[in-house]
């Protein structure tokens, strides 16, 4: 089955609005997890702007699905990394003013300075996906480099406001999926997905781990955190269940 890695940022974002204390994104992952999400997704930020430090070392305490580290490629944070010992680290590029990532990781511009991070968090035996455009040149580049992991940026997709649109980005990131598995690579995909627009990316047979935030998050304000991670997860399943019949 597809796995869903849910990303708890914006809980720490309400709570750092107030400086308080809730909501806690730790006691929020167990819900997750016990609402059948396979992962928890988090970006600890050079800034600190929503997860705190303290948040991860309590995640890797309690989290027993898979604990995914979301990361700038910095020294700072390749030593957290190191000290924490995530299941899996995400390189993603960091820019201060943004709202969120705003695209993948230059791997071609970036070459020397990754296959450096990489070499270093994998002889630590922790796993290392890349956060990459769906363009077969950065994903050529990522193998280059020895990544046996990437997760493609979906944001154009989900950011496309006609059906058209849409069908393109999503030929786009199906190409970039079945070029990745052609070099042994595992896929996942993840950004601006939610409960509208999951269904055809969901399809992609290729595509092993989804990695959802916003619209969990968002969705769990109405009805509750548990209630919106199985409402995603069953249309994750149904379309896992219909790329199979075909």
């Amino acid at each position: 089955m597809t796995r869903l890695g849910v990303n708890i940022d914006h809980v720490a974002t309400i709570r750092q609005a107030r400086g308080g204390r809730e909501p806690d994104p730790v006691s929020t992952a167990i819900l997750i997890e016990s609402a059948g999400a396979e992962g928890i997704v988090v970006h600890l930020r050079e800034d600190r702007r929503h997860i705190q430090d303290r948040d991860l070392k309590l995640l890797r305490e309690i989290v027993t699905t898979h604990l995914n580290l979301e990361m700038a490629p910095v020294s700072e944070m390749v030593n957290i990394a190191l000290d924490i010992g995530p299941d899996l680290v995400t390189l993603v590029p960091e820019r201060r003013a943004e709202l969120t990532t705003e695209g993948g990781l230059d791997v071609i511009k970036h070459r020397d300075k990754l296959r450096k991070i990489l070499n270093n968090l994998h002889k630590n035996n922790i796993r290392v996906s890349i956060f990459i455009d769906p363009d077969s040149k950065q994903i050529e580049a990522a193998n280059e480099i020895g990544a046996k992991i990437i997760e493609i940026h979906t944001g154009r997709y989900a950011e496309s406001h006609t059906k058209e649109g849409q069908i393109i980005e999503r030929e786009n990131i199906l190409n970039s999926a079945l070029f990745a598995r052609n070099f042994g690579m595992n896929v996942s995909a993840g950004h601006g997905l939610n409960y509208r627009n999951i269904t055809s990316v969901a399809a992609i047979k290729e595509i092993e781990e989804l990695n959802i935030g916003h619209s969990i998050i968002s969705r769990a304000v109405m009805v509750g955190i548990e209630r919106a991670v199985m409402e995603m997860k069953k249309l994750i399943n149904e379309a896992y269940a219909v790329r199979h019949l075909a």
